[in-house]
């Protein structure tokens, strides 16, 4: 008997149930996603509490989960700090992280993502308390020579398998980064920084996320049903960039990304002990710190006459985009280009249901991966919302891979960024069974209503492809350590896997396989396709032109410190790699949440997207759904996580090292220069 209990699709009688008469048509997973949850009463079964671990059936638990993981970890340095150098070395270390990352990964996502503040609280000081711990394990000198000791051992050193020496030198570095090489008092400093980095961003992160308020007479009456209301007050969370009212979409900007100068406080104390860490241990600035190891390996790359010949590229060809828009309309692009030239998202949306765009991916991946998506039943206790839907991931031979939770509509509580999180990741265990990685996938789409079930503009079909990319990467990965496993590698390849499914979401013989009306089952005719991506292409080099102008930020906010605050940076920065002028009153970066995750990093947006587009080219681009081509792309690209060396992984699928002038042309290429007969067309 199957152990999956595909969710049961039920329909009250009435409109809902004529409006969604189609939808006996959809595949399980399918009508699993355009149904509404109907949870089973399940009074006589026992709570099995978040993800399925006990102790997380109350907020007492963490507590519990906490004080368990760092007694293990007392015991595992201990065995690490005895045991002779070899290969147990570093399966020790590895289970140190495993110990410690199972509870701080899913306490970090919690403390974000649960509605009930008492569970958030307590997984905020969980993620403290780990934190810590881990700083404190960084600058522990005792356990870095037993790591050490195997490392100096050529002779040991050298016979072990290519994945242990580099999770070996990953640790290692870790400790490096640390300052494990200073003398006690400045070690204790580092720690000091750390932990003071980690309460920073945690601030920083829940503020980039908070609403902004403004009274409700100071805006047009007719505009106020496209945000929340609170008494004599507007809330405005996010910029509406879908909107097609330009005044809403004009009021979310300026609303939300008005200045608050604790908010800006918090960030420039954030970038100041980012900066006295980096000086601390070592480095130049925070950005080499940052860089080390990764594709890119120092600051000074990033600001090459390849690069440059890019951004002059986009500022070539933005004006094409700049003469459609309105004079007097002083926004970003991000926000002007709502309506992508005549594309009108709600005339795609009925083909895009989310039930849909599930199936899409479920038939994409059984025919590059042998893999599918089986909808499960969550045990009680085991999810935070009753909205959130469970997947068991399984593959056609090697059975049950991991499982991805699923919390896609919108709450109060949540972030309005679309993201993931690793809770657990996969490692080979000691009695030869694999631990199976878990992820969770947190979007902001609509809720289903009574007549129709939830529809995906483009973008947002677009965003869940590409967060699905991250947690098959976790899915597919067979790495032989967790701290290597799925997207736990450097950032700059991090987003290759995600940034790749952004492509099959927009070739029409991927589309072409689930896109059809919720009502008609009539498939999503090809012309509209095309007009979809070509308003990409009209849009491409504006869009590689604010990509520039982020990395370049993020790189001087984290090189050389300046006397000056965030947004004289960022306004100077503005006029010089930016073709729109800055809006006063406002400041972005108090929002730019990428600055903690990505911090000197964001650039790899870029990159990455540079690999992914040559890997789509040279290898998927003339048949999209070849079994061959998928099988290749795990076994050279996502089965090893950050077990390989990532440059390694790219020339194991394109047969050839990339050179940085490669890296450019994939990026110009894609911007496609020869469209100005599309935007005379959209004129007429």
């Amino acid at each position: 008997m199957s152990v999956y209990r595909p969710l049961v699709c039920l329909f009250r009688h009435g409109t809902a149930a004529r409006a969604w008469r189609t939808l006996t048509t959809w595949s399980p997973v399918g009508a699993a996603f355009n149904a509404r949850v109907h949870r089973r009463l399940d009074i006589f079964h026992q709570n099995v509490g978040l993800f399925g671990v006990p102790e997380l059936s109350c907020v007492e638990g963490f507590e519990v989960v906490q004080d368990r993981a760092l007694q293990e970890t007392q015991q595992l340095v201990e065995e690490a700090c005895r045991c002779p150098p070899g290969v147990q070395t570093v399966e020790i270390f590895d289970k140190l992280s495993d110990s410690l990352c199972r509870v701080a990964d899913m306490a970090d996502f919690i403390k974000v993502a649960h509605p009930d503040p008492s569970y958030r609280e307590a997984a905020e000081r969980t993620c403290i308390n780990i934190g810590t711990m881990v700083e404190r394990l960084n600058t522990n000198v005792d356990l870095c020579k037993s790591l050490k000791d195997l490392l100096d051992n050529e002779e040991i050193f050298s016979k072990l398998d290519p994945e242990t020496r580099r999770v070996a030198e990953l640790f290692l570095f870790d400790f490096e980064i640390s300052g494990i090489h200073l003398d006690k008092k400045k070690r204790k400093e580092a720690v000091n920084l750390n932990v003071k980095l980690l309460d920073l961003s945690n601030q920083f992160l829940m503020s980039c996320h908070m609403p902004n308020r403004i009274e409700k007479r100071a805006l047009p009456e007719h505009i106020h049903q496209h945000f929340t209301k609170d008494g004599n007050y507007i809330q405005i969370g996010g910029l509406n960039a879908d909107a097609p009212d330009d005044l809403v979409r004009e009021v979310a900007y300026k609303v939300f990304l008005y200045p608050n100068e604790n908010v800006m406080h918090i960030l420039e104390e954030l970038l100041s002990c980012r900066d006295k860490l980096a000086r601390l241990v070592g480095y130049e600035s925070y950005a080499h710190r940052a860089l080390k190891g990764t594709m890119a390996k120092s600051p000074g790359r990033l600001y090459s006459s390849e690069i440059v010949s890019v951004l002059s590229f986009s500022m070539r060809d933005s004006p094409l985009l700049y003469r459609r828009i309105k004079p007097g309309l002083n926004l970003p692009l991000g926000v002007i280009r709502a309506e992508r030239f005549n594309i009108e998202p709600s005339l795609y949306s009925p083909y895009f249901s989310l039930g849909a765009c599930m199936e899409g991916l479920n038939g994409l991946f059984t025919q590059l991966y042998g893999v599918s998506l089986l909808a499960e039943q969550p045990s009680v206790g085991e999810v935070w919302s009753e909205d959130v839907r469970k997947l068991a991931v399984v593959h056609e031979t090697e059975g049950l891979l991991g499982y991805i939770y699923c919390d896609f509509f919108y709450r109060p509580d949540k972030p309005h960024q679309d993201c993931h999180f690793t809770i657990r990741g996969g490692r080979q265990l000691e009695d030869g069974q694999y631990q199976l990685p878990i992820v969770v996938l947190m979007l902001n789409l609509p809720h289903p209503t009574r007549s129709a079930p939830t529809l995906l503009s483009p973008g947002m079909m677009e965003n869940l492809f590409h967060e699905m990319g991250h947690a098959m990467h976790s899915m597919l990965g067979r790495t032989r350590y967790q701290h290597v496993t799925g997207t736990r590698c450097v950032t700059d390849f991090a987003e290759v896997p995600s940034i790749l499914m952004e492509y099959f979401a927009t070739d029409y013989r991927v589309i072409s396989q689930f896109a059809r009306h919720y009502q008609t089952g009539q498939p999503l005719p090809q012309s509209m396709v095309a007009r979809l991506c070509e308003s990409k292409k009209v849009c491409g080099a504006a869009d590689t032109q604010l990509q520039v102008f982020y990395a370049i930020m993020d790189q001087v906010y984290h090189g050389k410190p300046q006397n000056r605050s965030t947004t004289d940076i960022m306004i100077d920065m503005q006029k010089k790699y930016y073709g729109l002028p800055y809006v006063t009153n406002t400041a972005w970066q108090l929002r730019f949440s990428h600055l903690v995750g990505y911090g000197a990093k964001y650039y790899s947006y870029l990159m990455s997207r540079a690999v992914a587009s040559m890997v789509w080219k040279q290898c998927f681009y003339k048949d999209p759904l070849n079994r061959e081509t998928g099988e290749r792309y795990r076994r050279e690209m996502l089965a090893h996580g950050g077990g390989k060396e990532p440059m390694l992984m790219v020339e194991g699928m394109l047969q050839k090292r990339p050179s940085i002038e490669d890296f450019v042309n994939a990026l110009v290429s894609d911007l496609d220069p020869d469209f100005e007969t599309f935007i005379m067309d959209s004129e007429g």
